[in-house]
């Protein structure tokens, strides 16, 4: 169900985002919220259980620690990934806020298990029964389902800006072109349940990371300026195969790990691991292509010597981001380049954009072969021996 919706919303906002405009696109969801608003009133009410209350500590440490982490990560490229830039809001002896801020969420994560150690260990209900992850199996299946989902959001952010920024596309076009990711995914999430009666849990994830990692290879291989229509749809369609496959494998992993009084507690901790990881894979993409394609138009212009020094100083090269070439050309008009001077900038940023965007794919590449590491500890279930779940609603 989330793959359908996620291909309708594609669709939906490429196409309002081309004929009326991407901000005004957001207005789509005020009707639909009002809908959900207005079917929640016809929602069952579940009777408050006795004796427990809420872990108003519990739900103080995991929102700050979650906000830390998603503003620091969101932050690194803007506010400096070790030294302050001039953006960052404030910087302690000269260090950027951003790794400070993810550092102390980590620290807060790990306060926040503390807090419900001890509130277990006082006969007192916590936000989170740690129970649901107190395995290595379980571990491992979280470390997996946060890593797939960084790496399917770093997807859905590197595609689009290549259709848009290098290839001047519209947004109708990009969502058309991520239609066959998004109906992988779903294929793969409801037909992975028939592999459960032959491979092992460690068996599927393997061949799925491995099958996330030959897609993204694909996609860094065949991106060139002139990008074709079937070697994209392969790639995509090969990491949306592997995550589809993974977020019904690592869902069933965690439900049957834990006892059935447990079902609400591996829920609030899917959902919270999926949106936490779809923030941090959007901002690790981000940071990373704009890092790489930073330090290639530096080092492109000062190798250059149709660009005089001159000319350099009268652009920002310390806010270097992805532009379209028509944009570029704009912006050096209003500089003392010449139209030959134009030209060797604009081909110096059309190969730096190009390059980065491929290393971008080769690392999250090599990202999906690493995860490999800690899914080797999900559990070696005979073939027949996992037990058999409806599948989750993806």
């Amino acid at each position: 169900m989330q793959a359908i919706t996620t291909v309708t919303a594609f669709f939906l906002a490429g196409a309002l985002g081309t004929w009326i405009g991407w901000r005004w696109a957001f207005g789509i969801i005020i009707p639909f919220t009002a809908v959900v608003l207005l079917l929640s009133l016809r929602l069952k009410p579940v009777p408050k259980i006795p004796g427990v209350k809420i872990d108003w500590v519990g739900v103080v440490l995991a929102a700050l620690s979650i906000i830390l982490i998603s503003v620091g990560v969101n932050n690194l490229n803007s506010w400096g990934l070790l030294p302050a830039r001039a953006a960052a809001p404030f910087a302690p002896l000269g260090v950027s806020p951003a790794p400070i801020m993810v550092v102390l969420g980590v620290v807060g994560v790990q306060l926040f298990i503390a807090w419900a150690q001890r509130r277990q260990a006082a006969q007192l209900t916590p936000l989170l029964a740690l129970e649901v992850i107190d395995s290595p199996q379980e571990q491992a299946a979280v470390y997996s389902m946060m890593s797939i989902v960084i790496l399917g959001n770093a997807l859905t952010f590197l595609v689009p800006l290549y259709i848009q920024m290098v290839q001047g596309r519209s947004s109708f076009d990009t969502s058309v072109a991520m239609i066959p990711y998004q109906l992988a995914v779903f294929a793969a999430a409801i037909s992975i349940v028939r592999l459960f009666d032959r491979l092992s849990p460690r068996q599927i994830a393997r061949n799925a990371f491995m099958l996330a990692s030959v897609g993204m290879v694909v996609l860094a291989i065949v991106m060139n300026n002139q990008w074709g229509t079937l070697p994209v749809i392969l790639g995509l369609i090969l990491v949306g195969l592997g995550q589809g496959s993974l977020v019904t494998l690592l869902f069933n992993v965690l439900v049957t790990a834990s006892p059935k009084e447990l079902a609400a507690d591996v829920g609030a901790l899917r959902g919270t691991v999926n949106n936490l990881a779809a923030g941090v894979g959007t901002a690790l993409a981000g940071a990373l292509v704009v890092g790489i394609l930073s330090l290639n138009i530096q080092r492109g212009v000062v190798d250059n010597p149709n660009l005089p020094p001159e000319l350099i100083q009268q652009v920002n090269l310390d806010n270097v981001t992805f532009v379209r070439n028509d944009r570029l050309e704009t912006t050096l008009a209003t500089t003392t380049a010449t139209p030959e001077q134009v030209a060797a900038a604009v081909e110096i940023n059309a190969a730096a954009r190009l390059r980065a965007l491929k290393l971008s794919f080769f690392t999250m590449a090599v990202l999906a072969l690493l995860v490999i590491v800690p899914s080797r500890r999900l559990p070696g279930y005979v073939p027949g021996e996992v037990p058999s779940l409806p599948t989750p609603d993806q």
